[in-house]
């Protein structure tokens, strides 16, 4: 047999592609649900995702996969329309001339961020089409310094600059190039006249956990027990132990997966890991009426969250009851923070008084409900070096024959980390195991 621990979706994908194969597996989840990050609310209509969840064009894995599971028509592709939200005004940032139209770029700004966003060095005056085929090449290039070389001073400040505070805070300065650019490649393809294509499963995401589970099996899966030792014998797995509250059980298996979070993996195993993680507050907010016209505005502006994703601009509130979905969120690099330490009554009033200062109009009165979660590591601090302590996925070298890691620490989840990259770090330690 083999144990998986972990019920999210790398260890849900790396339980399917295994029994795929023939092989006896068991997947240990020490929480309640399956799922993860990828757990849902209910609404009046279909269930959302606690944290905001898409797909970019170059997420492939994830497709196959739906298809597999008889879902693949139920993949859509719809334009998420984005904004900036600059002193007081918001900026529709989609189609050329919207992007044009934005008065705090240059028209040279515009054009070096263009050019940048489509890997195309233009310093020296001569075009070059390779600089940033090797995202290793940037590793240890700080973001800032890459962005003021390789655009200009003002692009930094005025559009990078807020966009790294809100997703890195604290941390921005250790961020690398070699992050930027990746994510810029890992975003997906763009309608020209429209802005970019994101992806959205009808029905919620949960309904792929749902096919995936079915897949694996109900009874090959425990929630609410958490494995709490791996045992080896002679430089290989012999067994797993677990506690699901009654109790501990040793279970033989011949390999284990480990498909949790790296500090998991050092408890179970010793094996440490140096990446950081950033934690994350998030809120789903319920509103009678919409609070603004595109999907995804960030905010370059004094607020409590660095970006607002209304939801049902992207998919229509009809599948939820006529709910309008709201995400309110922020990055937490320290537990310090306030945002961290307030209840989810303190939460609410930090969103709603945060959203009040930037729309006046905004009437709290629409809200129906709030429903907020935290995670302590939801992202990885993509800092200089990253990619040296990402953790292998075949860890027979480093603990014991038989050990493999499927987690957010993995190579999978760069330059950005996603339901995609599970998918993919569960597949490629099943395939590990399956051709040993």
């Amino acid at each position: 047999m083999i144990g998986v621990v972990g019920g999210g979706v790398a260890g849900l994908a790396a339980a399917y592609r295994l029994k795929q194969r023939g092989h006896e597996v068991r997947v240990f989840e020490a929480s309640e649900y399956l799922g993860g990050l990828a757990a849902v609310y209910e609404t009046a209509g279909d269930p959302i995702e606690k944290f905001y969840h898409h797909l970019s064009k170059s997420e492939e894995t994830i497709v196959q996969l739906a298809e597999e599971l008889g879902l693949g028509e139920d993949v859509e592709w719809r334009i998420g329309e984005n904004g900036y939200y600059v002193d007081g005004v918001v900026h529709p940032m989609d189609k050329p001339w919207e992007i044009l139209a934005f008065p705090h770029l240059s028209f040279y700004d515009k054009f070096r961020l263009g050019m940048l966003t489509l890997d195309i060095d233009v310093r020296g005056g001569v075009p070059k089409f390779d600089t940033y085929e090797r995202l290793e090449d940037f590793e240890d290039v700080p973001v800032e310094e890459f962005v003021r070389d390789h655009t200009t001073q003002n692009v930094y400040e005025t559009f990078f600059e807020p966009l790294l505070d809100a997703k890195f805070g604290s941390r921005k300065g250790d961020v690398s190039a070699a992050w930027l650019l990746g994510r810029i490649k890992f975003r997906g393809e763009r309608d020209i006249l429209n802005g970019e294509i994101l992806g959205y499963l009808d029905g919620g995401f949960g309904r792929l956990l749902d096919a995936l589970v079915e897949a694996v099996g109900r009874e090959n899966i425990e929630t609410g027990t958490r494995v709490t030792d791996v045992l080896a014998d002679e430089g290989a797995v012999t067994g797993l132990t677990a506690d699901d509250g009654d109790g501990e059980t040793t279970h033989a298996v011949d390999d284990v997966v480990v498909a949790a979070m790296p500090n998991v993996l050092e408890e179970l195993t010793g094996y440490p890991c140096e990446i950081d993680f950033q934690g994350t507050v998030c809120s789903v907010i319920s509103m009678d009426e919409p609070l603004l016209d595109t999907y995804w505005l960030n905010i370059a502006d004094e607020a409590p969250f660095g970006a607002l994703i209304e939801h049902t601009n992207f998919v229509e509130k009809e599948r939820y009851g006529g709910e309008h979905l709201l995400y309110v969120a922020r990055y937490i690099q320290s537990p310090e923070e306030d945002v961290w330490q307030q209840d989810d009554d303190e939460v609410r009033e930090t969103w709603l008084s945060g959203i009040e200062s930037l729309f006046p109009e905004f009437d709290r009165e629409s809200v129906n409900w709030v429903e907020t979660s935290r995670n302590p590591r939801t992202a990885p601090v993509y800092e200089r070096g990253y990619l040296d302590m990402v953790v292998p996925y075949d860890l027979g070298d480093e603990v014991a024959d038989g050990v493999y890691y499927a987690g957010m620490a993995s190579e999978a989840q760069y330059p950005e980390r996603s339901l995609n990259g599970g998918i993919v770090a569960g597949y490629e330690v099943a395939d590990r195991i399956d051709q040993k």
